[in-house]
């Protein structure tokens, strides 16, 4: 696995990465906002066909739109992330799909989770994504469509947008290559 914009603080024990976001990093396309940002950390590898991914991520968001979760890339103007977002002291189930231009979807998590389970699976053109609160049942968050390319990078990002940075644990990250997916 390799770094897009390398934190300044991470380490890796066993099946566990902890990653602390340095400030003002973030990855975001024009929309809304006029802005572009490629420089959120993400840590992954090169995947080609289609997959599931799934981690467990633990974090102390502080500050507004600090971001933890997984994310998949064609490059910096195709990608996904989902995770968990602070907004308003909230912490957000998040995903953005980003083709040139980011969207935003969100469903407040208004207990704050200390935990949350992330799946992403590919289905070909298809990218499905959901979340889990205890890491058994999972619930439907997005399904969107991001590129036909075979080989796309996928792994765990964080970010700090507004703030000074917050420390994330991802456990147990795999990708499982899945030749062909039935239906859902």
């Amino acid at each position: 696995m390799q770094w897009l914009n390398e934190p300044s603080n991470w380490k890796i024990q066993d099946t566990i990465i902890e990653a602390t976001s340095d400030q003002n990093t973030d990855f975001w396309r024009k929309t809304h906002y006029g802005f572009i940002r490629d420089t959120g950390h993400f840590y992954f590898r090169e995947f080609t066909g289609n997959f599931i991914a799934e981690v467990k991520v633990s974090a102390k968001y502080q500050d507004l739109y600090d971001q933890a979760g997984l994310m998949v890339r064609l490059d910096e103007n195709n990608w996904l992330k989902c995770g968990i977002e602070l907004v308003e002291g909230i912490q957000q189930i998040s995903a953005v799909v980003t083709r040139d231009y980011s969207d935003w979807s969100i469903i407040p998590m208004p207990n704050n989770p200390a935990s949350i389970w992330l799946r992403v699976t590919r289905r070909d053109s298809a990218i499905e994504i959901h979340y889990s609160l205890d890491g058994q049942q999972y619930t439907m968050l997005r399904m969107a469509y991001l590129t036909l390319a075979a080989t796309v990078d996928v792994g765990i990002m964080c970010a700090s947008p507004e703030g000074k940075g917050f420390t994330t644990v991802f456990e147990q990250f795999k990708i499982h290559r899945v030749a062909k997916l039935e239906s859902a």
